[in-house]
């Protein structure tokens, strides 16, 4: 069921292929991204710890320390302090007890010497020993601030991160591009389909792609479908037609020989003494006015479904009511007919189809109604409209029928239901 259908059900198909797609590729780029962003990020502070280490080392290569017993401890250096001013670094030289003998910057604090590289507040340090003679241990302590480093791994992930959200909107406009230009057949198709189900029309074609695809497939499959039920309806039409034909030409046949024979019967009623034999063929002539009748409606419902229609002229349908309401009285049968007719009302159509209505209109009532139902005949005018009703207290329609009352020979199944060809 409709309502029953998952939320992702809901979502238009090129939109699932596109976030599909989409999705697939942000996967993938991440991993990808992590995995650079990891090896690259290490790279870069791997070379940012061995060009520590080689200046420190390269500063403690070049100096020395030695023992003079009158001043102390003696350094010997290259001038450091112009390669701490190009690198941005600080370099001190220190005992192994950590005190400075010599240093680029009294306030920086450093540490004590480690081996390796050592974070010391926003610096990293890099330590090597120095030559010395006299029995002491020095040290060079080479420092940067590690902060271009972060900002360089910083920026790193910013630019991955970009382009993993970069890559994915392409990758979802691109999927929308390659859904929308797989999915256009289908929804000319779709297009074509309801309009055939607008106008009820398989006599149209579906527009076949010329890829040899899976919507080529379905395409051809539909135009078969569409195929097969136009020529079913016109082999339909065509029985229908000769249906019509058929009723037609019986209908016209059938009523020069009920004329002739209506007419003998007439004629043999007027001269028959014996009561028995005046009775049969009362009987016989009512049987043939109603057979005449019935040859007569065939032939109009012939006609209209032919789309023939029948001269109209201005006629009076109050006048027509009364005719109508005369003619069916004999037939009562013991219901009680009334009549409330405000006349004239002119209006335009054919005065027989109209008098053949209202009198079958009188005739169902009757008809399909218990003995002693009250039957109404009203017509007035409403407006610029003459309106005409019947209306009885009968027990009304069945339950069910309502929707049908208007098809041809449609019958309850009430207990005064009992003959006739239907409701019409």
């Amino acid at each position: 069921m409709k309502g029953m259908l998952d939320p992702l059900e809901r979502i238009p198909v090129r939109w699932r292929i596109a976030a599909t797609t989409a999705g697939l590729t942000f996967l993938i780029l991440v991993v990808f991204a992590l995995v650079l962003g990891n090896l690259v990020g290490d790279r870069m502070r791997n070379d940012f710890e061995k060009e520590l280490r080689g200046a420190a080392g390269a500063l403690a290569s070049e100096s020395t320390v030695a023992i003079d017993p009158a001043r102390g401890p003696v350094l010997k250096t290259p001038n450091f302090e112009d390669s701490a001013m190009a690198d941005g670094a600080v370099i001190r030289i220190v005992d192994e007890g950590g005190r400075p003998l010599a240093s680029t910057d009294e306030n920086a604090d450093l540490g004590a010497p480690q081996s390796g590289i050592a974070d010391n507040g926003e610096y990293s340090v890099a330590s090597a020993p120095i030559v010395s003679t006299g029995g002491m241990t020095a040290y060079v302590q080479y420092a940067e601030p590690h902060d271009g480093v972060d900002d360089s791994v910083g920026r790193l992930w910013l630019f991955l991160a970009g382009g993993v959200i970069g890559a994915t909107v392409l990758a979802l406009l691109a999927g929308l591009a390659v859904a929308d230009r797989a999915m256009r057949p289908i929804a000319s198709l779709t297009a074509l389909a309801r309009d055939i189900t607008t106008t009820r029309d398989p006599s149209r074609r579906m527009p076949v792609p010329a890829a040899d695809d899976e919507v080529g497939e379905l395409a051809q499959t539909m135009d078969g479908m569409l195929e097969a039920l136009d020529e079913a309806r016109s082999e339909r039409e065509q029985a229908f037609e000769r249906q019509r034909e058929f009723v037609a030409d019986a209908s016209h046949e059938l009523r020069t020989p009920l004329t002739s024979v209506q007419a003998n019967l007439e004629l043999l009623e007027g001269s028959l003494a014996d009561a028995e034999d005046r009775h049969a063929v009362e009987s016989a002539l009512g049987s043939t006015r109603r057979m005449s009748r019935l040859v007569s409606d065939l032939l109009l419902l012939a006609r209209a479904d032919a789309g023939r229609r029948s001269a109209r002229t201005g006629a009076d349908i109050a006048e027509i009511a009364e005719a109508a309401l005369s003619e069916i009285e004999p037939l009562a049968d013991g219901s009680e007919l009334r009549a409330e007719i405000e006349g004239p009302l002119a209006l335009e159509g054919n005065p027989d189809e109209l008098h053949r209505m209202v009198l079958n209109l009188l005739e169902n009532a009757l008809r399909h109604t218990p003995a002693g139902t009250r039957v109404v005949l009203r017509a007035a005018r409403e407006d610029d409209d003459a309106v005409l009703t019947v209306s009885d207290s009968g027990p009304g329609l069945p339950e069910g029928l309502g929707d049908q009352v208007f098809q041809r020979f449609v019958r309850g199944d009430g207990p005064a239901d009992t003959s006739g060809a239907g409701c019409s």
